[in-house]
């Protein structure tokens, strides 16, 4: 499923997403991704990418395990990605991010 993907290269910020299943994680609270990882699951589609890089690796697990824990039990893991993002800095330098791309699904 990594065509849902978006990559880091054709100039995509945070926040700013083309597919509308990946719910990015960043730097608010996890009952905020939380209820947008249920609002997508709830409007029809069938499934959600929870995307965390760097810091925010541990907020994407505390995230799905949130949603199937308390919120949404019948929901699936269908697979989890791991792996390193090259990021091109303000000042021109290159610097390896690690993430992780968990799909979920009914």
């Amino acid at each position: 499923m990594s065509d849902i993907a978006v990559n880091v290269e054709d100039g995509i910020e945070d926040g700013v997403e083309e597919e509308p299943n990946i719910v990015r994680i960043g730097k608010k609270p996890i009952m905020n991704y939380v209820v947008a990882c249920m609002t997508l699951l709830n409007s029809g589609v069938s499934d959600v990418m929870v995307r965390g890089r760097g810091q925010s690796i541990t907020k994407a697990v505390e995230t799905v395990d949130m949603l199937r824990r308390a919120f949404m039990k019948n929901i699936k893991v269908h697979s989890v990605d791991i792996g390193t993002e090259e990021i091109k800095r303000d000042d021109g330098s290159i610097a390896s991010l690690s993430m992780i791309e968990i799909i979920l699904g009914n």
